[in-house]
């Protein structure tokens, strides 16, 4: 028979390691998620019929790169995002589906954490996007973007459609509406363009968050300011998205908010997991491991 301080050795033994294997399955699962992918649960009908409410989706991060923070004093009210991002495996194109930071807090480009959007992209950085007749049109996708069968349906709308209210992004004179609009030009880093007061209205928030500085448009002059100064020309130091949900009648989009930086981009989503009815809890058959 052995004697108990052995046995007891042996069981403080058995209980370390079973602690270590416990610790380092916690750090390899908190290490997954932010290197390598995340789940997500989708609230809205903005994505439909591609993703439903209740839908878990798996956000793949090495497609751009995880993001690494070099701040994590998050702040509730929003703040400038501080990070930069691992070397991805390709760069994310007009039709890939993204989770991404919400971009605007009290009219300014700002970053919240666990404040995020699922949309798809109509338009990548160096595309050209138009929407004419309530179906979008990509300067560098020739094939459908996003539901034809929702597109059709806002194309089919009895009703004025509506502007781009809320957003100064331009005036009445363009006839800009969420049916119809463009060509809108999402910015790659490193373009240099001409501020013409088209341009100023168009990237307002994206040239204050840029330059830091207060963007005004001198129609009778024809130009546009910063801090009171001409200012001629911009060089964008980030590239920028125009997200859109697939359900185009019922989407808090693009449209309405502008362009979404690149530095706010969680990832792409690829699988749905499973999926819960949300109204009463019921499991989705049809749905488990899904891809997109």
């Amino acid at each position: 028979m052995r004697p108990w301080p052995d046995i007891f050795r042996k069981a403080v033994d058995i209980a370390f390691w079973v602690m270590a294997a416990g610790v380092a399955l916690l750090v390899a699962y908190a290490a997954g998620r932010i290197l390598v992918a995340d789940q997500f649960v989708i609230p809205t009908n903005s994505m439909m019929p591609t993703l439903q409410p209740g839908d878990r989706v798996i956000v793949d991060k090495t497609a751009m790169g995880a993001r690494i923070y070099r701040n994590l004093d998050f702040k509730p009210e929003g703040q400038r995002l501080e990070a930069f991002r691992l070397k991805g495996r390709r760069r994310l194109h007009a039709g890939d589906v993204a989770v991404f930071n919400f971009p605007i807090i009290d009219d300014t480009i700002s970053f919240r954490i666990n404040y995020v959007y699922c949309k798809r992209i109509a338009a990548a950085p160096g595309d050209s996007l138009w929407a004419v007749g309530g179906y979008y049109r990509n300067s560098n996708c020739p094939g459908l973007i996003g539901s034809e069968t929702a597109q059709k349906r806002l194309a089919d709308l009895k009703e004025k459609p509506v502007g781009f209210e809320g957003w100064e992004m331009g005036d009445s004179s363009w006839g800009w509406t969420i049916r119809d609009f463009g060509p809108y030009y999402a910015p790659r880093r490193g373009d240099l363009i001409a501020l013409t007061p088209k341009e100023g209205r168009l990237y307002r928030r994206i040239l204050e968050h840029e330059t830091h500085r207060a963007i005004e448009v001198d129609d009778s002059l024809g130009i546009v300011l910063a801090d009171g100064e001409p200012y001629p020309m911009h060089e964008f130091q980030d590239s920028y998205y125009f997200m859109a949900g697939d359900n185009v009648t019922d989407s808090y989009d693009s449209r309405y908010w502008g362009l979404v930086p690149e530095e706010h981009i969680v990832g792409a989503v690829t699988l749905i997991t499973y999926s819960k009815n949300r109204s009463d809890g019921s499991l989705r058959r049809d749905r488990i491991l899904k891809s997109l």
